[in-house]
Formats: structure tokens, sequence, C-alpha cells
């Protein structure tokens, strides 16, 4: 596994009622939400990174206020067209 160090002032953790360790998944977890919404990993990878279940991150996702689903209406329109014919 890779490790990868950020420095945060005191006033941060502070500031946020956290500690170290809370900081750390509070951070991964909301990079790994940002990845989900700019449509560079799937649900179920998202899950894999935190180590959670599919469900848990569709809640953690439902918590942030980011929709579930990534598709845009032309995308839909395209999905649909294919199933029609």
């Amino acid at each position: 596994m890779t490790k990868i160090v950020l420095d945060f002032d005191t006033g941060a953790m502070s500031a946020l009622r956290k500690g170290p360790g809370q900081l750390a998944e509070e951070v991964k977890t909301a990079a790994v939400v940002q990845w989900y919404a700019e449509g560079r990993i799937s649900q179920s990878k998202a899950a894999e990174i935190l180590g959670i279940s599919r469900v848990r991150f569709l809640d953690e996702l439902y918590r942030r206020r980011v929709p579930a689903v990534q598709t845009d209406i032309e995308e839909l329109r395209e999905e649909l067209a294919c199933l029609t014919g």
C-alpha cells in the first residue's frame, strides 16, 4: 500500500474537530467522492478504495449531496436509442 503524507496546521484539525486519523479518513473519502463525481472511477471502485460496501458508498454520496447517477441526458438518450433499436 502506498502512503501519502499531508501537512495540516493543528488549527485545521481543531476547526474541523477531528484528530489526525479522522482527518486522514475525511480527506481520503472526500477525494474518492470527488473522483466519482468527475466520472473518473465507478461506484464499485470507490467503495473498494475506501474499504466499504457499495451501499455504504451510496449513503456517503447521499450525505454529501452528490448524485449517485453520473449520466447526463444525452448519454441517457443514446442508451435508450440503443435499447429501442
